[in-house]
Parts: C-alpha cells; structure tokens; sequence
C-alpha cells in the first residue's frame, strides 16, 4: 500500500517539506533526482508529488488519494505518468525513446507528463545519453523523478540539470514499523532493524530460512553457556560451524549474540524498553538476575574482541571456541 502524505512526513520530515513548499509556492522543478537507500520511501514520494500533480481534489497541496486520477496513478494505470524500470539489468536506450515518442504526443487528460525512472544508475551509455537530451530540453508542464540508489554513477551533466533531494537512512523504529506492515512478527522485526537499516535486505533475511535457525542458534548458545557451559563447545563443533561457515555468516552471528548480552545489560540497568530479543524477556530477566553487571560486562566485551579477531581473518572455529571459553570464565 502506498504512503499517505502524512506517513512519509514521519520518515522524511526534510524531503516533503521541500516537496510541499514547491507546490505551495509552485515552483516546481522539471525534473528532481531522489537519491537513498532501499525502502527510504523515495517512490512513495514520487508517487505522491504525481499525485498532487494530477489530483481533482487537491487539498491545498495534498492529493485527495480517493479520486480516479489518485486512484489510476497507484495502480500505474494514468496515461500521463509513466514508470521505467530495467528492463532485466540495465534500463535500456529504447526504453528512453520510447518515453520520448509518448512524451511528444499530446497529454490524454491535460497538458501535463510526468515520468519516473527507478534505479537510473543502471542506464546503458546510450540511454544515459536519450536522457540527457531529453532533459537539455524541457517542455513546461513536464515532470521527471529520477530515483537511485548510486547518485555517483549518473553523469554529472545529467545531475546539474535536476534539483538532488537526498533521503535519509530509515531510523530503526521506522525499519521496524515497515516490517511489521509486511506481516514480519514484532520480535523479528525489531531484531532485523538493528541487524540493518535497508528495508529489501532486512526481508530478504526473513524470507531466508537461513535465518531463523541462526536466530534460534544463537539463542541456545547462550541458553546453554548460561545452564550447561561445560557443553558450549560442543555446541560450536556439533552445531554452530556448520551453520556459521562463512565470515559475513560468522559476523551476524556474534551481532546476534552481542545483542542479546546488551538485552542482559538493558534488564539489569533497568532499560527493559531497549530489549531487542522481545519474546525472549522472560528468561533473559531470569538470567539477568543471577549474574552480575560487571560479568555481562565482561562477556560484551569478549564479544567484540571476537568480532575484531573476525576481521584480521582469523580461523573461524578457532575464534569461537576462544569466545565459547571468555564467556564460560566470565
């Protein structure tokens, strides 16, 4: 479902007020480029500036999203406003022409054409180079948003000629609520916006069965340290390495298990709200009062001389077994 105006305000407090002082004071640009990472909302933005653009029930400069013209542009089906995608890895030159040859015809409705272009940064040369003309000269009543992700890889002959509004990365909260509009459970959801702050990758990781049985991995390992460490390594040798094999596996490992020792520490200091493993609570509360802050202290620390140890390339098993021995010493 596409944002309303006054969810994307929420998110990009900065972009829609520049948004809304432009059409306000109508002094809208020809032709915008919305650069920031995934999920940072910069379709929804585009969408809802061809919104208000089009809407027959524009209240001051918020569209009305009920109107057929509102309705037609969240379903792609208004003839003046146009989408190009890749078309497989690149965007390709005929796709540009294309736009052109429309964008020469009359407007069906009215005198307006607005297009948007997602991931503009993966033009080929000769549709880097369509655009560009296309751009040089403008016709009024013509809009155009172009969005990436790579604002660097566009030609900067093409980035002089358009207004650069910069999106900002979601905060975790924001990343949070997003998943869990996506039908993502509250403890996954929370988990993951501290794990990243990119939307398609944060999905990416819950659709993957990988890991859920890694978020359950880490979980027993530090069940087991915590009831039975005499079994710990064990554990790593039965268990963990055959899951965690890879560095950048390894990595999100130990940030997994570094976050539920700050769960530990957020318990004892009384900052429960901080919690990130939620459906745990109980038994990290548990386990919060029979040690001492200055033993989680030790055991975060461990942790992160762990995952320093991961980046100078150290033997992956070996590095565990270390961290496995920290943390039954305490």
């Amino acid at each position: 479902m596409n944002k309303t105006w006054e969810q994307l305000e929420q998110i990009q407090p900065n972009v829609m007020k520049m948004l809304k002082n432009g059409l306000v004071k109508e002094r809208v640009a020809h032709a915008y480029i919305f650069e920031g990472g995934k999920g940072t909302g910069k379709k929804d933005a585009a969408l809802l500036f061809a919104k208000s653009l089009f809407c027959l029930q524009l209240q001051q400069y918020k569209p009305c999203n009920q109107c057929s013209n509102c309705r037609r542009i969240d379903s792609a089906n208004h003839p003046d406003v146009h989408q190009i995608t890749p078309d497989g890895l690149s965007i390709k030159k005929e796709q540009i022409q294309h736009l052109q040859s429309e964008f020469m015809k009359t407007g069906v409705e009215s005198n307006r054409k607005l297009y948007i272009i997602e991931h503009v940064d993966k033009m080929t040369v000769n549709a880097a180079n369509s655009l560009l003309k296309f751009l040089e000269e403008p016709s009024s009543d013509t809009y155009a948003f172009l969005l990436t992700e790579q604002v660097h890889k566009l030609l900067n002959t093409i980035t002089s000629r358009c207004q650069v509004i910069a999106f900002r990365a979601l905060t975790p909260e924001d990343l949070r609520d997003k998943l869990m509009e996506q039908q993502v459970p509250q403890a996954f959801a929370v988990l993951l916006a501290k794990l990243t702050n990119n939307f398609e990758e944060a999905l990416q990781l819950y659709e993957d069965e990988w890991f859920g049985l890694a978020r359950k991995l880490v979980i027993q390992l530090n069940e087991m340290l915590a009831t039975r460490p005499q079994q710990g390594l064990l554990f790593i040798h039965e268990k963990w390495m055959e899951h965690f094999s890879e560095k950048e596996q390894a990595e999100l490992g130990l940030n997994m298990l570094l976050m539920i020792y700050r769960d530990l520490l957020s318990i004892q200091l009384d900052q429960e709200n901080t919690v990130v493993f939620t459906d745990r609570f109980e038994q990290l509360k548990q386990q919060a009062l029979q040690i001492t802050q200055k033993r989680t202290i030790h055991d975060l620390e461990a942790i992160l001389k762990a995952k320093n140890k991961l980046n100078s390339n150290m033997n992956l098993q070996l590095l565990m077994e270390q961290l496995v021995l920290d943390l039954q010493e305490g």
